[in-house]
């Protein structure tokens, strides 16, 4: 019986780790098996390719568009997207914990429709209000007379068009980050507060001395959720005028993955790119969670 309850956990682990084996790993190890590999149109044809080892990360490594737009694009651009989305979120959930509960529950379902929407349905949004000639910012700025009336062409400037993409990432992501910390706040004591309040602590000291290390693990899983989702934004990124351009200062790793593999039918060195953006987000993701443990140890 003791062995039967031993293994019982186990048994009812294999069903959903075989799905995820065949949803995920088998992809994982099919890229890395290509990334090692000469396989181009004519191979995907014939089904026959040619091992060539490390030669599609050495062409990678050594090429000056990997290091100074594609990976300054992916780094910058994730960083920034996470750092103001948990900020946004942790604003926007300190706000409904101060609601009264019919009004945080209106407020949480308005602001879920932002997280609910489609990724190519809020590009195309963003795509609009940016538009050069129709586009409401620039109706707005020629109104004022800031730009000329011909329009400026938003999307044809790397930090604008990455500015953006920020805009509709932060937009379609703070949502989770807010109601995902909302949950975390309403557990909080109230007595901690209360106490600080007594000893005269501002809000930003309570924040930081009593609720950051009560929400230590929540903020730490919304952060590394973040950060996944950021590093490997592709929609959001394609469907911008201009973001699907081979030859582009616009693109990040995810992007020029799938130029190099689709557009120019290169599956092994867009695999062997894919491969770099996974070992990448493993590397962040291990990063930032020994320092956040590590941080526990020491206190």
């Amino acid at each position: 019986m003791r062995r039967r309850r031993a293994l019982l956990p186990w048994a009812l682990l294999v069903p959903p780790l075989g799905v995820i084996g065949l949803l995920l790993l088998f992809p994982i190890l099919r890229i890395g098996w290509l990334s090692f590999r000469d396989f181009k149109l004519r191979n995907l044809v014939s089904g026959e390719s040619d091992f060539i080892g490390l030669d599609n990360y050495a062409t990678l490594l050594t090429d000056p568009y990997l290091w100074r737009v594609v990976l300054v694009n992916t780094v910058v651009f994730a960083v920034v997207a996470v750092l103001a989305t948990v900020v946004l979120g942790t604003l926007v959930a300190l706000l409904l914990a101060n609601l009264k509960p019919v009004t945080r529950v209106v407020v949480v379902s308005c602001i879920m429709v932002a997280w609910a929407m489609p990724a190519v349905s809020g590009t195309y949004v963003w795509i609009w209000i940016f538009d050069v000639d129709q586009g409401i910012v620039a109706q707005s700025l020629k109104a004022l007379g800031v730009i000329e009336p011909a329009g400026y062409n938003w999307f044809a400037d790397r930090f604008w068009f990455y500015a953006i993409v920020t805009l509709n990432i932060v937009h379609s992501g703070f949502p989770f980050v807010a109601v995902t910390v909302l949950a975390g706040l309403l557990t909080v004591p109230g007595e901690l507060h209360e106490a600080a309040r007594i000893d005269g602590a501002g809000a930003w000291k309570r924040f930081w001395h009593v609720t950051f290390p009560t929400l230590r693990p929540v903020f730490a899983v919304v952060t590394v959720l973040s950060t996944i989702w950021d590093f490997k934004v592709f929609a959001q990124i394609y469907l911008m005028p201009g973001g699907d351009v081979g030859g582009s200062q616009m693109l990040n790793l995810g992007v020029w993955a799938y130029v190099r593999s689709f557009g120019q039918n290169d599956f092994g060195t867009g695999s062997a790119i894919a491969a770099m953006l996974t070992l990448l987000l493993l590397g962040v993701t291990v990063l930032y969670l020994r320092a956040m443990f590590r941080e526990d140890e020491l206190r």
